[in-house]
């Protein structure tokens, strides 16, 4: 019986995904465009797609100081859902979950959305009168969600103990149409529609300033030279302050590292609490 290596099964895996056509080309950039973003995560490349597919707008090139999709867009928690409080920001959040039901078809790739359902979870009285003022708002906004007792939760779910002796489930804010979704599949997607419109991403090419002239954008400057634009688009998620500076204003806001509440496996939660775990829906 022949043996083989490891390094030699690897060589022939290896072999078997020679010559594959790329996803989506990896060009060296042009001298000028008529639209730059900074960053290639989901929103950078979101930002860059409808720019071509709703006004016709392809001469963009999107820039990303690692690779594709490794920043914000490859740390969430794959969480879809549009149940928040504020009132302005409600109709984008209702538009960009509607937008995932039919993005694999849009995009023709499958980025793996399953509408199962999310809840938030409230375990002391505080976080209860929390949610039941995040369903009456959402009711005005016209966001359908509702906050539901400790039973229809077992009900929903269960697999899920709702008894515990220090934190029960005392009920949840529900949200039927919310799900989950494969953050990296939803990169990859828009990057391969993006440069099948004629659309450069460029990866491995950090911003390090930004030109301007009369207080108009003219450019920026990065690791692979510069690059003049009409337009530039800062989408970097907790460095846009840095970025913001760069082009010469201050953004009002400041970035924090957050420790997440959602669940995923740990030492200290389940493994069955993953969002990725083909339970009956998702809860946070």
């Amino acid at each position: 019986m022949q043996r083989y290596s490891v390094f030699a099964i690897a060589r022939q895996a290896l072999s078997w995904h020679q010559g594959w056509e790329r996803a989506w080309a990896s060009p060296e950039p042009r001298p000028r465009y008529d639209a730059i973003i900074i960053g290639a995560g989901g929103h950078g490349l979101a930002s860059a797609y409808y720019l071509g597919k709703n006004h016709g707008i392809t001469n963009v090139a999107i820039l990303e100081k690692g690779w594709l999709g490794g920043g914000n867009t490859g740390r969430n928690t794959t969480i879809i859902r549009s149940n928040y409080l504020q009132d302005p920001s409600a109709a984008i959040y209702e538009k960009s979950r509607a937008l995932y039901e039919t993005l694999s078809q849009d995009l023709n790739m499958n980025v793996m959305f399953s509408p199962r359902g999310v809840m938030m979870l409230a375990q002391t009285e505080h976080e209860v009168r929390g949610y039941l003022r995040t369903a009456h708002a959402n009711a005005l906004q016209g966001v359908a969600t509702e906050f539901i007792g400790p039973e229809r939760v077992r009900e929903l779910c269960p697999i899920m103990n709702i008894d515990g002796p220090r934190y029960p489930v005392l009920g949840a804010l529900w949200q039927p149409r919310g799900g989950t979704g494969r953050h990296d599949a939803v990169a990859w997607g828009y990057a391969r529609a993006c440069s099948a419109m004629g659309m450069h991403v460029i990866q491995n090419c950090e911003v390090t300033g930004v030109t301007a002239e009369g207080g108009r954008v003219t450019g920026v400057t990065t690791t692979r030279g510069t690059i003049g634009c009409d337009k530039l688009g800062i989408v970097v998620a907790g460095h846009s302050g840095q970025l913001a500076q760069m082009a010469g204003f201050r953004l009002p806001v400041a970035t924090e590292a957050s420790a997440s509440r959602r669940s995923s496996p740990s030492r200290s939660s389940p493994a069955w609490m993953s969002s990725s775990w083909p339970t009956p829906c998702t809860a946070t």
